[in-house]
């Protein structure tokens, strides 16, 4: 209710963009008659990562498009309108079998949520397989201010070196059970790779756990027109003996056919 009125008492037809602060928050609250949540930033939080924003914001955006809630700053907001695309998995994707180098204590162990993903991904290499570089996790859960935005948070960040020397940071975004990637995370981590280290190619990664073994690795790119998948790959981790020689000359016709297809 709070942040549909904030939009609705500042949107003006035809807007691309709706800028809002924190404290106003604070005021629409008191104009409603609405107790405030106990942190304002869970409310936020809330409509940037989990929820869906209310169906009357919604209903101003034309049809591709969806309104989301970018940082603007220090305690600063924006609506923006962007392309409604999904970063949801291909269900039609091929999947590759890859032989699960999860320790068994971890694996027994996991929870179902965004920690377990990344202990997932770390130990069986699933950020080197999928971009062809060797990676080295540099940083769990970094939380940072980034010029223009205020604070932001990346789940795990990576820096990695190619057999040409070329040096790469690849920040990682994951999700787990009925949790989404989102699109300002996404580009919130581009901003923060290059805001802290500039001198190294930025690769941005979300990784999404669409079952228990299986995990879906997305690589994205930051166009004018917004944020792209240029890459999507699924794994599936399984016993050693679970990969057949069938398995393995699948995968020998995709390399045949080109580096795109492994």
């Amino acid at each position: 209710m709070i942040i549909e009125a904030i939009f609705h008492a500042k949107y003006e037809t035809g807007q691309h963009e709706v800028d809002f602060q924190r404290d106003d928050i604070v005021a629409f609250a008191s104009e409603l008659n609405v107790r405030l949540p106990k942190n304002l930033g869970d409310l936020l939080y809330t409509f940037r990562y989990r929820a869906d924003l209310p169906a009357s914001i919604l209903e101003k955006a034309p049809t591709g498009k969806t309104w989301i809630i970018r940082p603007a700053g220090r305690s600063k907001y924006r609506f923006v309108l962007v392309s409604d695309a999904p970063l949801t998995p291909n269900p039609n994707l091929a999947v590759t079998k890859i032989p699960d180098s999860t320790p068994g204590m971890i694996a027994k162990y996991a929870f179902g949520d965004e920690q377990a993903v990344l202990a997932r991904v770390r130990y069986n290499r699933l950020v080197d397989i999928f971009l062809g570089i060797a990676c080295y996790s540099l940083q769990n859960h970094l939380r940072t201010t980034v010029p223009g935005m205020g604070q932001v948070e990346t789940d795990e960040i990576y820096v990695g070196v190619d057999k040409g020397g070329c040096q790469y940071v690849v920040p990682v975004q994951a999700k787990g059970g009925k949790d989404k990637l989102n699109r300002v995370q996404i580009e919130q981590d581009i901003a923060l790779c290059a805001d802290k280290l500039p001198s190294l190619l930025c690769r941005p990664v979300g990784t999404q756990l669409m079952e228990d073994d299986l995990v879906a690795l997305f690589e994205f790119e930051q166009e004018e027109d917004g944020l792209k998948v240029i890459s999507e790959k699924h794994y599936q981790l399984v016993p050693p003996h679970a990969v057949t020689p069938e398995d393995l000359a699948r995968y020998r016709r995709r390399l045949s056919e080109g580096p795109g297809r492994v």
